[in-house]
């Protein structure tokens, strides 16, 4: 019989748990950053201080994030080992419910009985761990949440998303600046939106229009802030 491959899932769930955290990273970055940026700049005038204050800003939630991330998916992934070794021990005690455990996963995708049998007969004879795992769990034992990846994307993309922003109020003068600063900000979350929506399968232009309206509330709330002091 040709040999069997267990489910890929769980690689496809790690690497959009990956491209999950750049995505928030970058929504955090570009929002936080505005925020400072309108903030302080409807306090002073000054604009060096402004800029210290954006840059410390965006390298402050850069490493926030990235510590959030690891934090969660660390969490995440101690949960999925204690999953892996509780089906480990399992296997060990009772092999003839781990036949079960593939047979019926087999049975309930369409597969015939004796067809899952032989498959489940496959599976015993080499490593039956992996194939428990991703019957039970949707797990692959080789393939666990990685929380270096995820604090890596979530702070390069927060930083990246955070200077967008910080770039155009530092290069453009004059009656622009500010808008150019709200153009800048409208097309990065407008870009966050799309993505968060392309991976949940959303609806973009709804994901794009909401991410723009929390844009503009968080630039409206901190100007108001900048203006009381």
């Amino acid at each position: 019989m040709k040999k069997i491959k267990v489910n890929k899932d769980a690689s496809l769930a790690t690497r959009a748990n990956t491209l999950r955290a750049g995505v928030l990273g970058a929504n955090d970055g570009i929002l936080t950053v505005v925020g400072v940026l309108f903030s302080v700049g409807a306090a002073t005038t000054d604009s060096f201080a402004l800029f210290i204050a954006a840059l410390a800003d965006l390298i402050a939630v850069a490493f926030s994030m990235a510590g959030g991330e690891y934090a969660s998916v660390s969490a995440q992934r101690d949960t999925e080992a204690s999953a892996v070794r509780k089906e480990s021990r399992a296997l060990r005690r009772d092999p003839a419910a781990a036949r079960a455990v593939i047979v019926t996963s087999y049975t309930d995708r369409g597969v015939t009985p004796a067809t899952a049998a032989e498959i489940a007969d496959e599976f015993m004879a080499n490593d039956p761990l992996p194939a428990i795992v991703s019957a039970k769990y949707s797990l692959d034992p080789s393939e666990l949440m990685n929380p270096w990846a995820a604090a890596f994307a979530s702070m390069v993309c927060a930083a990246l998303g955070g200077l967008l922003p910080l770039l155009a109020l530092t290069f453009i003068n004059g009656f622009w600046q500010w808008p150019a600063t709200i153009i800048a900000t409208v097309i990065a979350v407008g870009l966050t939106g799309y993505f968060s929506a392309e991976l949940g399968h959303g609806f973009a232009r709804r994901a794009i229009i909401r991410n723009i309206i929390i844009g503009l509330i968080t630039i409206t709330i901190h100007y108001l802030v900048g203006l009381a002091f």
